[in-house]
């Protein structure tokens, strides 16, 4: 099954399930349940924290909830903040936050941490897909630097990230 965010991140061919963190976590379980797929593939954006090539395709299977209260050490959790999903080799870490990074020397903190790139809803794909026992990868388009240019750069590049995406798709030859 392929699913993406929905609103202006929105496909054809996918279901949408919601924007952030929360959102996303309760329409793909319901989701889940009703359809009950061999396989998730979550499309959608992303932004750059440092490395990375603007509207390059990126796959991944290993996510964390990290904030950046945490980066700061004045805020701990006791919940899970990692989600690593048939993951046998060096694969790229993606973030997830209801928040967008637009500050270039925090984003190069989330790098240094050891994150390449965020996406609001990829943390809680894996986590509902883990807590289902059901494969999954995002398959993301870097919109994006995480920098005090984040949103234009966004809008500007968001249309034919989701161009580049489809085209993706069409030649994917492993579809649930």
């Amino acid at each position: 099954m392929i699913v993406c965010a929905g609103g202006n991140e929105s496909f054809k061919f996918a279901k949408s399930i919601g924007i952030g963190l929360v959102e996303s976590a309760i329409h793909l379980t319901k989701l889940c349940l009703e359809f009950k797929p061999q396989k998730l593939i979550f499309i959608g954006t992303c932004g750059i924290y440092n490395q990375g090539e603007l509207l390059k395709i990126y796959k991944s299977s290993h996510a964390f909830n990290i904030e950046y209260s945490k980066l700061n050490e004045n805020f701990y959790t006791p919940a899970q903040n990692e989600i690593k999903l048939n993951v046998s080799q060096e694969t790229y870490k993606i973030n997830s936050s209801n928040y967008i990074c637009q500050n270039k020397k925090a984003a190069k903190e989330f790098a240094n941490f050891g994150l390449d790139f965020e996406n609001m809803e990829a943390f809680s794909v894996l986590s509902v897909a883990k807590n289902f026992n059901i494969k999954a990868e995002c398959i993301l388009c870097a919109t994006n630097f995480c920098d005090e240019n984040a949103h234009k750069e966004f809008v500007k590049n968001h249309q034919k990230a989701k161009e580049k995406l489809e085209e993706f798709l069409t030649h994917y030859e492993d579809f649930c």
